[in-house]
């Protein structure tokens, strides 16, 4: 009996202990699947900005948007990328005398001629520039140093993304951060029309929540897209929208 008594005791304290262990797991289980969802889905949101960018120059220079990543990778790489250099103001006294920005910009313009003409070379364009405005009487007597308006071409991912990339892992853009490899989903609709009979190109790149937390708890994971799914929400990160236009906001935003 008393070994019984022993037994007995020794079932219950491994089953207070289970319970124990079931309840911290219980708590702890769903804090770490949020922690390490919140530090996926930020390094996820990085790569779907500079998509987003990406696109946006593209339908800039194409009037459309792509579905292959592997054309806009290529567009980013050798495609230059046209910038407006706007530099001084005219001044109140010019403005009554009776220059115009459109005048300004004439004789500016006539003065870059000049300069191609005499086979100049400068290191850089704002080089150019104050060569123009120190030695162009036409400028110079308009008062119009310091005045430059000029479209110049800039490297694109330099332009784009500040250095953050380079050619050799531009690429990386392309793929969802934590999902072995796997590469964002695109879809556009290049001819969405408004109710004012007007043509948006749309597009949207998407990273379902399986292609990231994969990996993680699986129950955890099921909750998750049950209750995406109950509020109607796409289950995982995108941005933009092929139905309707949304600004190509992300819906983290």
């Amino acid at each position: 009996m008393k070994a019984i008594k022993i037994s007995a005791c020794v079932l219950l304290g491994l089953s207070a202990i289970a319970i124990a262990v079931m309840c911290v797991e219980s708590v702890v289980t769903p804090i770490e699947f949020e922690n390490a969802r919140a530090e996926r889905e930020a390094k996820v949101v990085e790569n779907l900005v500079a998509l987003r960018t990406a696109q946006l120059e593209f339908r800039n220079q194409n009037g459309r948007f792509t579905t292959d990543l592997d054309s806009l990778m290529l567009f980013l790489k050798t495609t230059p990328k046209k910038e407006l250099v706007k530099m001084g103001s005219l001044t109140e006294k010019q403005l009554e005398a009776g220059m115009t920005e459109a005048k300004a910009i004439d004789l500016f313009k006539a003065a870059m001629a000049r300069v191609e003409k005499q086979g100049l070379t400068f290191e850089s364009d704002s080089a150019k520039y104050a060569y123009i405005w120190e030695n162009d009487k036409a400028m110079i007597d308009a008062g119009l140093q310091g005045f430059a308006r000029d479209t110049v071409r800039m490297n694109m991912m330099q332009s784009l993304y500040k250095g953050k990339y380079t050619e050799d892992n531009i690429s990386d853009i392309c793929v969802i951060p934590f999902s072995n490899g796997k590469k964002f989903e695109v879809k556009v609709n290049n001819t969405y029309t408004s109710s004012s009979g007007a043509v948006i190109p749309l597009f949207e790149i998407c990273a379902p929540f399986d292609a990231y937390l994969g990996d993680l708890d699986e129950q955890e994971l099921i909750n998750l897209k049950d209750q995406e799914k109950k509020l109607e929400h796409y289950q995982g990160l995108k941005v933009g929208d092929v139905e309707a236009p949304n600004n190509y906001a992300g819906n983290w935003e």
